[in-house]
Order: structure tokens, then sequence, then C-alpha cells
């Protein structure tokens, strides 16, 4: 399985762009990458700070030929962004349920999953974003990004690269 990739400089959301091309395209499998998202969605309708030089990535990719139920895809997409962190930051990174990742108890990533039908096709469409370079000062919730994490500058284009391969190779695995 290969993704397709459609680069934008700037989009509402990676998800909303995710939507727009399975409803106006034939293509199959997609992986959007965004410089820009203005109004990235979290969990539960919460907003998405997305500042310039994170990582802002939707996959979609047909869920009707998977061999793995809802909840079981669920899990693999979380572990799969945690084996990319996993290959810059060797300590302890945690998940927290329904779709965060923590790292030292700050939040570094979220998943949002949406699932949407096309002429009896359905897609499974997983957004990530992940706080390479900057994260939100929250009030309520503490947060990481990679490069303070690592106290070094990372190369997004290569990040890009990895998170495409991981998933590649393991949902190519979990097709009928």
């Amino acid at each position: 399985m290969k993704f397709k990739i459609f680069r934008f400089k700037k989009v509402e959301s990676t998800n909303n762009s995710a939507i727009r091309i399975i409803k106006n395209s034939n293509t199959d499998y997609g992986m959007i990458i965004a410089n820009e998202q203005k109004s990235g969605r979290g969990q539960y309708g919460k907003k998405w700070i997305s500042y310039k030089g994170n990582l802002f990535v939707s996959f979609f990719y047909r869920f009707d030929h998977l061999t793995v139920s809802l909840k079981q895809i669920t899990k693999i997409n979380c572990l799969l962004v945690k084996k990319l962190l996993s290959m810059y930051y060797n300590k302890k990174i945690i998940f927290k349920k329904p779709n965060d990742l923590l790292i030292n108890k700050k939040k570094i990533c979220g998943i949002l999953q949406e699932k949407i039908s096309k002429l009896q096709k359905t897609y499974l469409i997983v957004g990530i974003g992940i706080n390479l370079v900057k994260n939100p000062n929250l009030k309520d919730y503490p947060t990481t990004n990679l490069e303070e994490l690592l106290n070094k500058k990372l190369s997004k284009t290569k990040v890009e690269k990895q998170i495409k391969k991981i998933f590649e190779i393991k949902l190519s695995k979990l097709y009928k």
C-alpha cells in the first residue's frame, strides 16, 4: 500500500481536506500534509492549536477492507505514532485514552479519527498533530514539544517521510 501525498501550504484542517479529497476523487489511500492549519480539531470538538513548524498530517484509507475492528485500529494508529516518536525520544511515551501521547506527563501529540462513507465504501481518517517545534501553553493541560525535549532541530520533511513509511508498512499487513 502506498499513500498518495497531498501537500498544502495552509488548510482549515487536514481532516477536513481529507474529507473533501475522498468525496471529490477516486483515491482510496492518501496523506494530507499542511504547513499551516487554521482550524485544527481535537477530540470532542476541542480546538487543536496549530503552530507553524509542527506536524499536521491526516491519513485516509479504506476501512471496509481492514481485518481489524475500529477499536483495534484506533490502538494500532496510536502505536504507529508512538513508534515514530520513539525513533527520536528513547524514554517513556505514554498513551492516554482516547487519543493523546504524553511525555513526562505532558501532551506532545493528539490523534483524531473520523469515519466517512462514499458510494458504499467506508474510509477512516486519522488526523495527527505532533508538537515538533512549539507547544501551546495551556492552563489545565501541560504540553511539550520534541525539539525542546531533544534540545536539537528536527527535519520536518524527514519526520513526514518516516511516519508515511511506518503507516504504509503496518497497514499493508492489515488488509484482506
